[in-house]
């Protein structure tokens, strides 16, 4: 009995040291060396200091900038301690009424743009944190955006399209922007908007 105990604690000390120990300092150095950017966290910077995260979604309110998808997590919009969705199915009169207000808020924003509201502008991703819009999005949100910074048109659309990811693989997903590396590319663009 007393050997089989020692052979148990000496297996548990030895597992732990491995799998709990050398496994993620080592999986931790190599994702330091070969992907450096994304084990840091995706931060993306400017003028040496961090202005958020290309995997995490930031609020956006003024209408001088491009606004991300809504985010239901809590306490805050995009708060990545409590990463969820609003779990509103399509027949809840509550996801209507959110849409209904959000779509109204759009179109006050911008009152003379015509186009259709695009449906990431207006319910949240499962996450709550989704960093990018789509084109559609952005395009929307494009003539409000040139008109507040005293832009041609055409210049913010061609600020899209330079930003934009394409499909992953050329087959997944849907072209996207990430929001906040267009912002920051608008207030290099025009830094002294008010």
């Amino acid at each position: 009995m007393r050997s089989c105990l020692r052979s148990a604690v000496a297996l548990l000390l030895v597992m732990t040291a491995i799998t709990g120990i050398a496994y993620p300092l080592t999986l931790t150095a190599l994702a330091g060396v070969l992907f450096p950017a994304q084990a840091a966290g995706s931060v993306i910077t400017v003028g040496g200091r961090a202005s958020g995260s290309a995997l995490i979604g930031q609020s956006f309110s003024d209408p001088k900038y491009f606004w991300g998808r809504p985010s239901a997590t809590t306490p805050q919009a995009y708060n990545a301690l409590a990463s969820t969705g609003s779990n509103l199915g399509p027949l809840n009169p509550d996801l209507l009424e959110n849409v209904r207000t959000r779509a109204a808020q759009l179109r006050a924003a911008d009152p003379d743009n015509a186009l259709p509201v695009p449906v990431d502008l207006v319910t949240a991703s499962a996450s709550g944190l989704d960093p990018e819009i789509s084109i559609a999005a952005a395009s929307f949100q494009a003539p409000r955006i040139a008109r507040l910074r005293n832009l041609d048109p055409r210049i913010v659309q061609t600020l899209i399209r330079a930003h934009a990811h394409a499909k992953l693989l050329g087959v997944l997903g849907e072209p996207r922007v990430n929001v906040l590396a267009l912002n920051l590319a608008l207030d290099r663009l025009t830094p002294s908007v008010p």
